[in-house]
């Protein structure tokens, strides 16, 4: 295994061969110095170590704003409607926009796509920062998006690139899924220690000059690849994708804020799917579509995407639900909240980065379940958590919950990845992140409504509190405390102790259904391929004869005549079970 460039396939990323000759050949020096050429590569170790720095930037700007709301909320005074805008407009707009940015870097090139995203998002993020009104913020936000949407898919589809080897490509997919787990976790803490001793802008300020250092990295060390580039870009369709994606998407939020059926919900959700099904019919008789929607009917690919919507939407709206229990029944602080989780984001991070020997021995199908029952079993576990503080059952349960989350997405994303063809590596990554963001989307909507339906009742049914106050109390934790606040004496007690209680009754009804979900998840990865192999052998009846030829090993790849190339004397052909990799990394 050496490069990623295949005559007669993808043009993909001209990654220096490490053997001697090889190295020759991709226009290097021998002793594997300097630059390939105008647009060529560095080391993939290096390039990885790029991609993971923009993520991680990303990763933290999806979670920062959440401790500077209040900040926001003091400086610039928006309206309900304009603060639910500036916390949503990222989310939004990058989730409706991944396929369109995923499939036109398979057309116009992965790189070039991935440094116009570094760009948008520092001159957003310079918007953001500065940005006097609540109308600017948003559109500042809604920009930080188009460029999240650019870099996020673009970095799984170098990746894909980058490395055709699996086994090297699990490792670097492990230590990938580390890096957004880090990032998720240090958002509210690097925003908490920022607001600490600078103003409310300065979450978003720190993001340029690290977005000065990733665009002239980018343009030195990551490869450039495309796909086959075969017809024309369907401009119609990823549009069509677009649309829809914000139409379903906007419906999904609007449920999770206000109940299912509300015109606001039905209206936006409807319109959405009627757009993504004519997308899907359109790619379906599309000669050269954006998306391979036949795909989703592979075992591999089509249940890779299943397991990660269904992950998402079990754990995400659960993980919100968590941090207002901590604060909310507990009494932590933010930061004592923040730290109460990081032992969930450190399992995941070990997760990933042990996810590829995982992976070898278990195989994609036992390592995928084996993600799903452990998460259950964790979630199962902390429904023994109650109005007193049990801090070991929780830092327990959520060491569990993140090391059987991480795993279940590690397998997931590895195994969609491999199975797709090379040629189309952006616009499968992109097909995967949709999915993170819609399971996230639904699972909030799903099971805050859950939460809500067994919440609501309890506190209307509290015992000697007016129903006007009790009907108010009954829509958050957070407004019952205000009103109990406001009645005082015994009612306000009452009030307060009849909500904690509801409020801890819907978690645990939240948590079965979660564990239900993840349970239905195990059966669902039932249909991944056993093991590596197989996995590799399902892509080819696939019919993705190109990604097969670039994770074929080297001495396997077909040549410009379509004939098998046999190794040249003193070329290190990387099979499997050879002693070193060409990046000379000592096989484990």
């Amino acid at each position: 295994m050496s490069g990623t460039t295949t005559a007669g396939a993808t043009r993909a990323a001209d990654v220096p061969r490490q053997g001697r000759r090889g190295t020759e050949r991709a226009g290097r020096p021998p002793g594997g110095g300097g630059r390939l050429a105008p647009g060529g590569a560095a080391n993939r170790w290096t390039v990885l170590v790029v991609l993971c720095v923009s993520l991680l930037l990303v990763a933290v700007d999806a979670t920062v704003l959440h401790v500077a709301v209040p900040a926001v909320s003091q400086a610039l005074r928006p309206g309900p409607v304009e603060l639910l805008w500036i916390v949503d407009a990222y989310p939004l707009v990058c989730a409706s926009l991944l396929i369109l940015f995923g499939t036109l870097g398979d057309r116009v090139g992965r790189r070039r796509v991935l440094v116009a995203g570094y760009a948008t998002f520092g001159a957003a993020s310079a918007l953001a920062a500065y940005a006097h009104t609540p109308e600017v913020l948003v559109a500042a936000r809604a920009l930080l998006g188009v460029g999240g949407a650019m870099i996020m898919p673009a970095t799984l589809s170098i990746l894909r690139h980058v490395f055709p080897d699996r086994r090297e490509r699990a490792l670097a997919v492990g230590v990938w899924s580390a890096v957004a787990a880090v990032g998720a976790a240090i958002g509210p803490l690097v925003g908490g220690a920022l607001l600490e001793h600078f103003w409310w802008g300065s979450v978003f300020l720190v993001n340029i000059p690290l977005m000065l250092l990733c665009v002239p990295a980018g343009l030195r060390l990551l490869p450039e690849s495309t796909g086959d580039r075969e017809g024309p870009w369907d401009v119609v369709g990823a549009l069509l994708a677009a649309a829809g994606l914000c139409a379903l998407i906007l419906g999904v939020k609007q449920a999770a804020d206000g109940g299912p059926l509300r015109p606001g919900v039905l209206l936006p959700g409807l319109l959405g799917a009627a757009l993504l099904a004519l997308f899907v019919r359109r790619q379906r008789r599309c000669r050269h579509p954006l998306v391979d929607c036949a795909g989703l009917t592979r075992p591999a690919f089509g249940t890779a995407v299943a397991c990660i919507v269904l992950t998402v939407l079990a754990l995400v709206g659960l993980a919100l639900i968590a941090a207002q229990y901590l604060q909310l029944v507990l009494g932590l602080s933010p930061l004592q909240t923040g730290l109460r989780l990081l032992p969930l984001s450190l399992a995941a991070i070990a997760a990933g980065l042990a996810g590829s020997r995982m992976l070898r021995r278990l195989g994609p199908r036992t390592m995928v379940c084996l993600g799903f029952l452990t998460t259950a079993a964790a979630v199962l576990a902390l429904t023994g958590a109650g109005q007193q503080d049990r801090p070991v059952l929780l830092v327990g349960g959520f060491v569990l919950l993140g090391f059987g989350l991480e795993t279940t997405l590690f397998g997931s994303y590895e195994s969609m990845l491999s199975d797709a063809p090379a040629e189309r590596a952006g616009g499968a990554a992109a097909i995967g992140e949709t999915a993170y963001q819609l399971g996230a989307g639904i699972g909030i909507a799903v099971l805050g409504t859950v939460v809500n339906a067994a919440y609501a009742p309890g506190v209307r049914a509290a015992d000697g509190v007016p129903r006007e106050a009790a009907a108010d109390a009954a829509r958050s934790l957070g407004e019952a405390y205000e009103v109990a606040g406001r009645l005082g004496g015994p009612e306000g007690e009452a009030l307060r102790a009849a909500a904690r209680e509801s409020f801890v009754q819907g978690l645990h009804v939240a948590l079965l259904v979660s564990a239900g979900l993840l349970l239905l998840g195990a059966l669902a990865a039932l249909r991944l391929p056993r093991t590596m192999a197989a996995a590799a052998q399902e892509g080819e009846r696939g019919g993705t004869p190109r990604g097969a030829a670039q994770d074929a090993p080297e001495g396997e790849r077909p040549g410009a005549d379509g004939a098998r190339r046999e190794p040249e004397p003193g070329e290190r052909t990387g099979r499997p079970g050879g002693s070193l990799l060409s990046g000379g990394i000592t096989r484990p």
